[in-house]
């Protein structure tokens, strides 16, 4: 996962960063309001941990404008010694979606990250259609009417989007943003997918339905009587 920890206290920032570490997770760090806020809004993150005592700014405060500023809502984790029932009240009503006080198990910190991180999971539907080709999101398996597609996990993340985005393209960085983050592979392995992307489908429809638009991205186009046939 990816965290961004807005904290001014280095000791209490290095433990979490070593006990993350463990885990495999990336740790971004702001000490200040100011590039903590800027962070958010420049990346997407997993979750967000958020100390309510910065040197220029209330927590508070950033975090109502995280949430209302960020294209892509990112659950926050307030991290206070503040631990009055009126204090969590008011992080609540800003935006927080979970509070932890301190001094705090870093273990549980742990858990609480990893339930936040599946909150977007909880309201997606368990498939996904689009005319004759579904998608079933529990077991990440793709079916166009009665035959499975040869998919690896990344190509099915890939087509997973563009159903989303369906009828909008979408573009070649969004793409590698929601695989890759802000950690894209050296080589070209995007259009790699992409190409067994294309194969699979091609394959599955017998015409080609994996457009590319010049300038802008890729987008679904499926056979008219794919509809038809579901109205």
């Amino acid at each position: 996962m990816k965290i961004l920890l807005i904290e001014d206290n280095s000791a209490i920032a290095k433990q979490i960063e070593e006990f993350f570490s463990g885990n495999q997770w990336q740790l971004d760090f702001a000490s200040t309001a100011r590039l903590g806020i800027s962070l958010a809004l420049e990346h997407i993150y997993d979750v967000i941990l958020l100390d309510l005592n910065l040197p220029d700014g209330d927590g508070l405060d950033v975090c109502a404008a995280i949430k209302d500023r960020s294209d892509v809502s990112p659950p926050i984790l307030m991290l206070t010694a503040r631990d009055s029932f009126e204090d969590k009240a008011a992080g609540f009503h800003r935006g927080a979606d979970d509070y932890l006080t301190k001094p705090f198990d870093l273990r549980e910190l742990i858990l609480r990250c990893e339930a936040l991180a599946r909150r977007p999971l909880l309201h997606q539907p368990k498939s996904m259609c689009l005319g004759n080709l579904t998608l079933d999101t529990k077991s990440k398996i793709a079916k166009y009417k009665d035959n499975y597609l040869t998919l690896t996990g990344i190509g099915y993340h890939i087509l997973e989007l563009l159903i989303k985005a369906h009828p909008q393209p979408v573009t070649r960085s969004f793409i590698s943003h929601q695989l890759w983050g802000d950690d894209p592979p050296e080589s070209d392995a995007l259009k790699s997918h992409i190409y067994s992307l294309r194969k699979s489908l091609d394959k599955a429809f017998g015409v080609p339905v994996l457009k590319t638009i010049l300038n802008v991205g890729l987008k679904l186009e499926l056979p008219q009587e794919d509809f038809q046939k579901n109205d």
